[in-house]
């Protein structure tokens, strides 16, 4: 760790020169051809391990010594067998230290008000240099205002907040519906489609091509990008090769400045700009020379489209899954339509899209008894936060009317709250208010198919068919 952060102080200076001579997707194709060259030359002594997960059956934890409990195992998610594991934790040690991890010693907080108490606390608990429990790939040290300390982060997510401000919203929320009706009214009715590529996916990359003022017939580049950004072994423990994340990257980086610099051109001709992303950044002080500093650029390319993606997708197959989980709380939402907005909200709980959130420990600090060490890595596990019977009653039951539902940690607290977390509930919104216009009822046929990662909660298949109101 050292190593590297000592490294990339060496070289970002040179690489935000080149930047401005040298296209990105050329510069992340150099660190490429850098980065397998060395790997063929140097004693692997020298060189950073990549875990590569073997999938094997996840244990009963009361087999299980507590100090044996590995919770950032990529199967607990993809084998449905992560509920168990937080659970003890809650129950016998809220604050618990994994030595031995392919990630790393980490700690995990794991009852609602520890979770709190850390991300509250941005003066003891550093977001730097990344919010994932692995490490950046050698090569592709992003950086991301998420994982910055004010005044920097502040400075970043001030400039593209205003693609979420009400107005913006506003506006937003009909484009939103038209999305929704088109993409509900070309499924099969009574046939049997997964669920998340004709829906969640496709209503989601909608969505991000409109931020990102993308061009609309390539917009599903957007989701794979995301998915591949997601997979990364040594980050969230996936199954990307370097070959295909630093292809990925070129590619991703190439088209996005390239849309920057037509927005560039167009301010210089003093034409006005739009609320996308991109022109948002462009057109504030403190982020408008953003492409000159690539790991930059892309780390917050990469951020806004992880979080428009995975949030809003694995929230929209959740819901279903839910109601299909919970069939009297569909009898329930039918006979009052009225209860969409807090179904959201118990939606985004019961689902937790994006498990946890990182932080690193800027000076000794107590917890639950537990002493967490001055650059000690602390990992807010949302996921078990939002199953802590402590703060929150029947906490596995889907109950759609629930109160207080929108005191959920899903989407953080403190500085770094999830800054698009009203879009997100107005898409889900949007979603729902159109299947119940049109489906009487839609019936997951199969289980569940997850996806293999320590951060992204989420779904690759979820094979449904619907019925459509008579």
């Amino acid at each position: 760790m050292k190593s590297t952060f000592s490294m990339n102080k060496i070289i970002a200076p040179i690489s935000n020169k080149a930047a401005k001579v040298i296209p990105l997707d050329k510069q992340i194709k150099g660190m490429h051809i850098y980065q397998k060259t060395k790997r063929k030359v140097l004693p692997e002594r020298f060189l950073r391990k990549i875990p590569e997960f073997i999938e094997e059956p996840i244990a009963d934890v009361s087999t299980l010594a507590i100090e044996d409990i590995d919770v950032s195992n990529p199967f607990l998610f993809r084998q449905n067998k992560w509920q168990s594991y937080f659970k003890r934790l809650r129950d016998e040690c809220p604050v618990h230290y994994q030595a031995n991890s392919n990630f790393g010693p980490f700690w995990s907080i794991t009852r609602y008000e520890d979770i709190m108490f850390v991300d509250k606390n941005h003066e003891l608990f550093s977001a730097e240099p990344i919010i994932s429990i692995g490490d950046s790939p050698d090569g592709l040290e992003i950086e991301t205002f998420i994982a910055m300390d004010p005044p920097k982060h502040d400075d970043q997510r001030r400039a593209v907040q205003g693609v979420v401000a009400p107005q913006n919203l506003k506006e937003l929320e009909s484009v939103i519906r038209k999305h929704a009706e088109d993409i509900l009214d070309s499924v099969p009715v009574g046939e049997t489609f997964n669920w998340v590529d004709h829906v969640s996916i496709e209503l989601t990359t909608r969505m991000l091509a409109t931020l990102f003022d993308f061009p609309f017939e390539e917009r599903h580049k957007l989701p794979y990008w995301s998915d591949v950004v997601t997979g990364v072994p040594e980050t969230f423990g996936g199954t990307v090769g370097s070959d295909e994340m630093f292809n990925v990257a070129a590619s991703a980086i190439s088209q996005v400045s390239s849309i920057w610099r037509e927005k560039e051109a167009k301010k210089a001709a003093g034409e006005e700009m739009g609320y996308d992303l991109i022109s948002l950044l462009l057109t504030n002080e403190k982020t408008k020379d953003m492409i000159d500093r690539p790991m930059e650029f892309l780390g917050n390319f990469v951020l806004l489209l992880v979080g428009g993606n995975d949030t809003t997708r694995n929230s929209i197959t959740g819901g279903v899954h839910a109601l299909n989980e919970f069939p009297d709380e569909f009898k329930k939402l039918k006979q009052d339509p009225g209860l969409i907005p807090n179904m959201v909200s118990e939606i985004i709980r019961w689902q937790t899209p994006l498990a946890y959130m990182r932080r690193m420990a800027k000076e000794d600090v107590e917890i639950n008894g537990k002493i967490i060490k001055k650059g000690d890595k602390v990992i807010m596990w949302y996921v078990s936060g939002n199953r802590d019977e402590r703060h929150i009653d029947q906490p596995d039951q889907f109950i759609i009317d629930r109160k207080n539902a929108r005191n959920h940690l899903s989407f953080g607290f403190g500085i770094h709250r999830c800054m698009g977390n009203r879009l997100a509930e107005m898409q889900l919104r949007i979603i729902w208010e159109e299947i119940l216009k049109r489906f009487d009822n839609i019936e997951v046929v199969d289980e569940p198919e997850y996806v293999q990662s320590t951060f992204v909660k989420g779904y690759t298949k979820l094979m449904v068919k619907v019925t459509a109101k008579e």
